[in-house]
């Protein structure tokens, strides 16, 4: 019996279903299938019933899933004890953020890039992804930090959370469009041809709930993961983009003119993100503590 088989097992467990365990392990499925039954003719029993739609525990193995789950936490907690004594810093953290944060507000290629002049033992693998699915992949593991933007929803008490930005949330559109106003409605602005950033993101997450409590259903005709991209359609004419607020210079810089969005006012927010409920590497609290400071300077 290997650490790796438990591993498998405990994640096809999570996942109910050998294909999406797969993905998350980056396996073949055969591959782990293979590992599984290999694990379960060492223990001479069954440990999954594997059915047409889901994948679930036989009573052998809803009683060895604690224990495996122990084993891996015991195994974590071997190598970081011996991390910490020895003052090494090694393995892997995992970091993502949302579309067009990097650079723009926050300089995070310089916190890695000072990060790693001091740990270069240490592998950072870094994506972007929607900030649902970044809270998801935090919850199951598969993230140890990630940027994103938050809804405006209480986040389950396991996350902890930094906000480190608060913006208004505007209408932007073409320059020559709504000469002389500078305002407009959420029940306005919900007639109208929208442009957006997809459903899992916390601006459109903010949006959406603004309209569900208002009783509106907006309908978005274009979506874009990166706001600049919505800026730029806005500036063609092709609709309004609801967007993060925009300095002057921004909305010179991408031919737009900006309307604030009222009855009621919107703000969208960035946290970073961290599980707060079970121990990290030691690699993983140093970034996270200079990203805490970094970001909130």
């Amino acid at each position: 019996m290997e650490l790796r088989q438990l591993r498998y097992f405990v994640t096809v467990v999570e996942e109910a279903n050998f294909t999406r365990a797969a993905a998350r392990l980056h396996l073949t499925q055969p591959g782990l299938s293979a590992q599984i039954r290999q694990l379960e003719r060492e223990l001479g029993q069954p440990l999954l019933e594997r059915g047409a739609r889901a994948v679930t525990l036989t009573p052998v193995g809803a009683a060895v899933l604690p224990h495996a789950r122990a084993a891996l936490a015991a195994a974590e907690q071997v190598t970081r004890t011996v991390d910490e004594f020895t003052g090494l810093l090694r393995g892997q953290v995992r970091l993502g953020f949302v579309s067009g944060v990097a650079g723009e507000n926050f300089d995070l290629p310089a916190v890695l890039a000072g990060f790693h002049a001091d740990h270069p033992e240490v592998g950072i693998s870094l994506g972007e992804h929607t900030s649902e699915a970044m809270l998801d992949a935090l919850r199951h593991g598969d993230l140890d930090i990630a940027l994103i933007g938050l809804t405006g929803a209480a986040l389950d008490p396991v996350f902890g959370v930094d906000i480190v930005l608060d913006t208004g949330v505007v209408a932007a559109v073409a320059p020559d469009s709504d000469p002389g106003r500078t305002a407009i409605t959420l029940a306005e602005l919900a007639e109208r041809r929208l442009m957006c950033l997809p459903r899992g993101t916390g601006l459109r997450g903010v949006f959406e709930r603004a309209c569900a409590t208002a009783g509106l259903a907006p309908e978005i005709a274009f979506e874009a993961a990166n706001p600049g991209v919505l800026l730029q359609l806005a500036a063609h004419g092709l609709g309004t983009a609801v967007v993060p607020e925009l300095t002057a210079a921004e909305a010179d810089r991408f031919g737009v003119r900006t309307l604030d969005i009222t009855d009621p006012t919107l703000r969208g927010q960035l946290g970073l993100v961290w599980r707060r409920d079970r121990p990290g590497s030691p690699a993983t609290k140093v970034l996270l503590g200079q990203l805490r400071i970094a970001l909130s300077a």
